[in-house]
């Protein structure tokens, strides 16, 4: 049986959502991490649901797969390191999953954050997420790095659950 690996998919703009479904109407295994939001029109308030990380989603698929992957509307490409297509380790994707399970407010940046003292989260809805704290808007916070993406999922945290190592 060959490996399936979680692998991350660009998006063309705005199509996370129909190439997401499209996905898993082939019935390839993905995943779009999404996050409710109050959006404002000029006549009224709504809230929806948007891609915590615009014009990505991970399939978990193996390497005769991303033919298929290529083949459905909406996927434009997968990311690629060193040459060779991106690959998100199994870790990540279910720390991932933990922190858009939280009921922590998220906010995602591609900003390049310095490092600061790794911290595993003890307690609460993450407890056994690592990280790292940063002084970012004067506020304390855990960072996730997505490091394979280029993105750093920052989530507020209180002290209290937290431990350096």
């Amino acid at each position: 049986m060959a490996l399936s690996l979680w692998y991350p998919v660009y998006t063309n703009p705005r199509a996370e959502k129909r190439a997401y479904e499209a996905l898993i109407g082939k019935g390839i295994s993905a995943y779009l991490p999404l996050h409710r939001q109050l959006k404002q029109w000029s006549d009224r308030k709504k809230w929806v649901e948007e891609p915590v990380i615009r014009s990505y989603l991970f399939v978990n698929i193996t390497e005769q797969q991303r033919g298929e992957v290529l083949m459905t509307k909406g996927v434009s490409r997968f990311l690629y390191f060193s040459g060779k297509p991106a690959v998100m380790p199994d870790k990540q994707i279910h720390e991932l999953k933990l922190l858009m399970a939280s009921p922590y407010e998220l906010e995602v940046t591609e900003e390049e954050l310095q490092p600061g003292e790794k911290i595993i989260i003890r307690a609460g809805a993450l407890k056994g997420l690592t990280g790292e704290i940063v002084s970012y808007r004067s506020q304390k916070q855990l960072i996730v790095r997505l490091e394979t993406i280029g993105h750093s999922i920052i989530v507020n945290a209180t002290a209290s659950l937290i431990e350096r190592f």
